[in-house]
């Protein structure tokens, strides 16, 4: 499974190290960087255009679907009335479209699977 060669590349102590579990557009810039052994700048462009062809194709109402990984689209809002929560007054809240992830099963599996540490 390519996948997961890509995705276990690091220890578990590796990962759990970072910043409260929480990983960073500068680590994944960094990580890309060492594991296809580019320098930082050519790691930087190639993730920002993937970030960026995924804003353009949801902007333009596009799904985007990653084989094992999962798929992004957008769900639309509904116009509302809701609430100013500092004075209660009513506020007409516009409809708009929210961006979604669904995780892929190959995605779900890799994260939900047991290792010997368990």
């Amino acid at each position: 499974m390519r996948e997961e060669a890509t995705l276990d590349h690091q220890s578990e102590s590796e990962r759990t190290e970072s910043k409260a579990g929480v990983m960073t557009k500068a680590e994944l810039v960094d990580e890309v960087a060492r594991v296809v052994q580019l320098t930082k700048k050519q790691a930087e462009t190639i993730v920002n255009i993937v970030f960026d062809s995924i804003v353009e194709s949801l902007r333009a109402g596009q799904k985007i679907e990653l084989r094992g990984f999962g798929s992004f689209r957008l769900r639309s809002r509904k116009s509302r009335t809701g609430r100013n929560p500092k004075t209660g007054e009513k506020v007409e809240v516009p409809s708009k479209k929210i961006p979604y992830f669904k995780p892929g099963k190959e995605l779900k599996e890799l994260i939900n699977k047991k290792t010997g540490t368990e």
